[in-house]
């Protein structure tokens, strides 16, 4: 009988993580499938008894569950706690591990633009929510030297930075202020949900103040192209959509459940296509 992997979220039909894994699951001959689960909140604690007592050899959890299900847990990562989030549990003979692959696999796509050495490069990361405290504590813990929350409440990028256990020059900064001195910065991530389909004529931040040559990475890929990545290539921007960090987090929880090294490029152009684009 083969292994049994999963996704818990509410809602999940929208998710093209089974197709991404299975496929993949396929490609490599192993005997695995991936099934999407609709866990309304209310029955979180009784999934993940109901995983427990059917043996399914890891999952992943997406939206609201990250917070929570960490409760359920055996172990849990030391980056998972300090990111405050699990989005991927390994069951280890019986022991659930958490661990947060989110900010890893963002770090997988960005360094795919920005080079070997970005973290030596200046950021910014617009918004404070989930998204943000996952990419900034993993960046901070590989090194990078200085990273800067801006926000439309500052005190939640002042809590996040404080938050942060590894070295790092930060400061917060309002939105304002933000766009008035966005030329200091070689790399501008938006974690916020502004300009997701179906507003996608809003914008995280005005870029009228960029840097010719300023890499542009945005998590949302639904729009693959928001109108803020659109405007930036106008001005001159390299740009990245959310798709990188997707397929990353993705591949990098296929690697600690199989033991193997999944096909990146393929699991993003299985992804793409399902979005609708080219790649």
């Amino acid at each position: 009988m083969g292994k049994l992997y999963g996704l818990l979220g509410h809602p999940v039909g929208h998710s093209m993580s089974p197709i991404m894994h299975n496929d993949q699951f396929s490609f490599l001959g192993l005997d695995c499938y991936y099934h999407a689960f609709d866990v309304h909140p209310e029955e979180l604690e009784n999934a993940v008894k109901g995983i427990r007592a059917l043996g399914l050899s890891g999952f992943n959890v997406t939206i609201p569950h990250k917070v929570e299900i960490m409760k359920y847990l055996d172990e849990i990562d030391e980056e998972a706690l300090q990111i405050g989030a699990v989005n991927t549990v390994v069951n280890r003979e019986g022991k659930l591990c958490g661990y947060n692959t989110d900010g890893k696999g963002f770090a997988v796509s960005l360094q795919n633009i920005a080079g070997p050495d970005f973290l030596n490069k200046k950021m910014l990361i617009i918004g404070a929510g989930g998204a943000a405290r996952g990419i900034f504590v993993t960046l901070a813990r590989k090194g990078a030297i200085a990273i800067d929350i801006a926000n439309r409440t500052l005190e939640k990028a002042e809590q996040l930075i404080s938050d942060n256990p590894y070295p790092i020059q930060s400061c917060s900064r309002s939105i304002k202020e933000a766009e008035e001195n966005l030329q200091e910065y070689q790399i501008i991530i938006n974690t916020t949900s502004v300009g997701m389909s179906p507003k996608i004529e809003e914008l995280p931040l005005q870029l009228s103040n960029m840097k010719p040559g300023t890499i542009l990475s945005d998590i949302i890929y639904n729009p693959l192209e928001t109108k803020w990545l659109k405007d930036g290539k106008t001005l001159g921007a390299l740009t990245q959509n959310g798709v990188g960090m997707f397929v990353g987090q993705g591949a990098l929880a296929f690697e600690m459940w199989t033991k193997e090294k999944p096909d990146f490029s393929r699991m993003e152009q299985i992804v793409m296509k399902q979005l609708g684009g080219n790649k």
